[in-house]
């Protein structure tokens, strides 16, 4: 595949995102509360005894859904996790994009914040979580955002603060650049970004010097579907690079997720083929709660 090729692969896949994403949203506010079609498997197989249904109805009731079973894994676990914020009266703020908010989580239980507060405090109270996601966000946004009073507020009072953005900044670079986009550009932009992010470090620090910073790195949605183009894996990488730098030196932690998603053998992702489902946002919780253990 040469140069142009792959240029114009790369615009295509984002340009079919955007509009899917577009729709998704569109929909989603339009009917947010709509529940899925049922699928009517009625005639599907007619010629089951009686005995043969009353039987399956048995199993069926004993049998969990994969949310029960996702729930059921996670609460086992994460008791170790709970053990170690019990009697510390912890606070934390989660505070970034989409992926803070749990947008794909079709289940609503609000992604990996969710998923983390439900389970911490499923039995009383071990941890108090500010979700403060927000679809779209970029990090000159966040910057901004980080002014409002009620998010300087509980910055103040954490202990701990969980932070996803950059993913909407290389969206961005497609939407700006989509009709001549090139590999240089997205590098170009990673200069910027890694710009603002020291500074959105430098104003959390300024609220609360104490706290602990987690910054959750990037995963390629595209990795199932377009393995062969390499510079997309190449910008994920090198996002990644950067995120982890600026953290470090910032005196955060950088929490990998890409290896997360790389797994064809479970579908991770929700119907927009970008934000996780339930089961991708578990795998981002899980990996989160061991870093918070460890540290």
């Amino acid at each position: 595949m040469n140069k142009k090729t792959v240029i114009l692969s790369i615009a295509l896949i984002c340009l079919v995102f955007i509009g899917v994403t577009l729709n998704y949203n569109a929909q989603t506010e339009t009917n947010p509360a709509s529940p899925p079609e049922n699928h009517d498997t009625s005639m599907e197989d007619p010629v089951g005894t009686i005995e043969e249904k009353d039987s399956n109805d048995t199993n069926n009731k004993d049998t969990k859904t994969p949310v029960e079973e996702l729930s059921e894994e996670f609460s086992k676990m994460i008791q170790n996790t709970i053990a170690f914020f019990s009697n510390k009266d912890k606070h934390i703020v989660a505070i970034g994009d989409s992926l803070t908010q749990g947008v794909g989580d079709s289940t609503n239980q609000g992604g990996y914040v969710g998923l983390i507060d439900k389970h911490l405090n499923a039995e009383e109270k071990v941890v108090t979580i500010d979700n403060f996601g927000k679809r779209g966000n970029r990090t000159e946004q966040l910057l901004e955002r980080l002014n409002e009073s009620n998010i300087q507020d509980s910055i103040k009072k954490a202990d701990i603060i969980l932070i996803t953005i950059g993913a909407n900044d290389i969206m961005q670079v497609v939407k700006e650049n989509f009709m001549e986009i090139t590999y240089t550009i997205f590098s170009e932009e990673r200069v910027h970004y890694e710009e603002r992010l020291k500074q959105i470090f430098a104003k959390i620090d300024t609220i609360n010097p104490d706290a602990t910073i987690y910054l959750i790195g990037f995963y390629n949605p595209f990795q199932k579907y377009f393995e062969h183009i390499k510079e997309l894996d190449m910008i994920a990488d090198d996002w990644n690079s950067t995120s982890q730098q600026v953290a470090e030196k910032a005196g955060a932690t950088f929490i990998p997720t890409k290896d997360l998603f790389t797994d064809e053998s479970v579908n991770l992702f929700a119907e927009d083929h970008f934000h996780p489902n339930e089961f991708g946002y578990q795998r981002i919780a899980e990996r989160i709660l061991n870093y918070l253990v460890v540290e």
